[in-house]
């Protein structure tokens, strides 16, 4: 969570005004008295616009390029400040920036219909019913996935194509896109194609796109529960398996926003899972082995997930994002490993640990008698021929210690 600048006794109030692509038509009776009273209103260069032909009394800005660096002192001594953001604020936009930034108790929102709900409204869809993904800051790559409905966030006129091919190339030609620009102006327009048919040329640059995600015939919709099968990703032998890591998703306990770090990571089909998992979930994969690392970008492109893809631990600890919870799945025995996650590990957050040679258990059998938590030792047995009959053969054992650091 980011940090909140302080707020004096009568620091100024910022006032967000969420406005459409229909301009100051669209806007309610309460946003246009806040238009008409402000004395500074910020804004890109479009929305501003916008107001033309408004009679205001007020200074408009254009907000500066980078915007995030200039945010925390930009507001200083201006009063009263009003600021123009597209449809919602709150969806994807500078009201969540202020808020985050300021607190809420100094950012009043005034939003608008958003650009999902004008989309859906469109196309029938439900609103609770699709996914919002934005890729106005985020690559193409995110947008993936094996089945459902988005309304999707473009960055620029160039993002429906891209996403088309993105799609294609993942297997995912036949799915169908849906482009809406200037939702709710007198210019508005819609076309589509499924991806893998996709001519159309760059169009208006403020659009978004509706997804109906069909993977080919011949691929398999993989479910949303923990526990993708092994050739689901990417490996070379050195994953995590599939009933070894749902039980150790059960005991990260992944929560929304939460991140982990996969430390030994392999093919990070942990850190994948834990993504997947809910909403804003992100992970760190630590990997030593170049080509692993390769695995786990391809891996985190394919299912469209936040991993930050890092080298060995805990040499590059200090590089990643902190962590809410550490998974440590390869280098146990690795002198001085475990204590520098626990190190890193916050309070109240979650480690677990899996073990598979005597001497990594021996160590996990210390960890859990100075510090408690669960030790369990889980083992899988398959069925295989024997002759012309049925036998059980057994996989090697995991031992896993998982416990809350308080």
């Amino acid at each position: 969570m980011g940090t909140v600048i302080g707020m004096a006794q009568d620091a100024a109030v910022i006032t967000v005004i969420g406005i459409g692509a229909d301009g100051v038509d669209g806007l309610s009776t309460r946003s246009r008295r806040e238009l008409q009273r402000a004395s500074v209103i910020f804004g890109s260069l479009r929305q501003l616009e916008l107001l033309a032909e408004e009679s205001l009394a007020a200074e408009c800005r254009v907000w500066p390029s980078p915007l995030l660096p200039a945010l925390p002192t930009m507001f200083d001594g201006l009063g009263d400040v009003h600021v123009l953001a597209s449809g919602d604020p709150m969806l994807h936009g500078i009201g969540t920036t202020l808020t985050r930034l300021f607190g809420a108790r100094r950012v009043r929102v005034y939003p608008h219909v958003s650009s999902v709900s004008l989309a859906c409204a469109r196309m029938g869809w439900p609103v609770n019913g699709v996914e919002i993904i934005s890729l106005v800051n985020s690559p193409v790559d995110s947008a993936r996935r094996y089945s459902g409905r988005a309304v999707v966030l473009s960055r620029n006129a160039n993002t429906p194509g891209a996403l088309a091919q993105t799609l294609s190339d993942a297997g995912l030609g036949a799915s169908r896109l849906t482009v809406w620009e200037q939702l709710g102006a007198a210019a508005e327009r819609s076309f589509g194609a499924v991806a893998h048919d996709w001519r159309h040329l760059p169009g208006d640059a403020l659009n978004v796109i509706a997804v109906e995600y069909i993977p080919a015939d011949e691929r398999v919709i993989l479910p949303l529960v923990t526990g993708l099968p092994e050739d689901a990703f990417e490996h070379d032998g050195q994953i995590t398996k599939r009933e070894i890591r749902t039980i150790t998703l059960a005991s990260l306990a992944p929560r929304p926003g939460q991140r982990l770090w996969d430390v030994g990571a392999g093919s990070g089909s942990v850190a994948v899972e834990w993504s997947r998992s809910g909403t804003g979930c992100s992970a760190s994969a630590f990997e030593v082995e170049p080509s692993r690392r390769a695995s786990i970008s391809a891996n985190a492109r394919k299912f469209g997930v936040d991993i930050e893809v890092l080298g060995a631990a805990p040499d590059d600890f200090g590089q990643a994002t902190a962590p809410d919870a550490i998974f440590v799945g390869g280098g146990v025995t690795q002198p001085g490993l475990l204590e520098a996650c626990w190190a890193q590990l916050p309070s109240g957050g979650r480690m677990v640990v899996n073990a598979v040679t005597a001497e990594s258990e021996a160590l996990l059998l210390q960890w859990y008698s100075r510090h408690r938590g669960d030790l369990r030792r889980y083992r899988v047995e398959d069925a295989a021929p024997l002759g012309g009959f049925t036998s059980w053969r057994s996989r090697l054992p995991v031992v896993q210690w998982s416990t809350e650091k308080s």
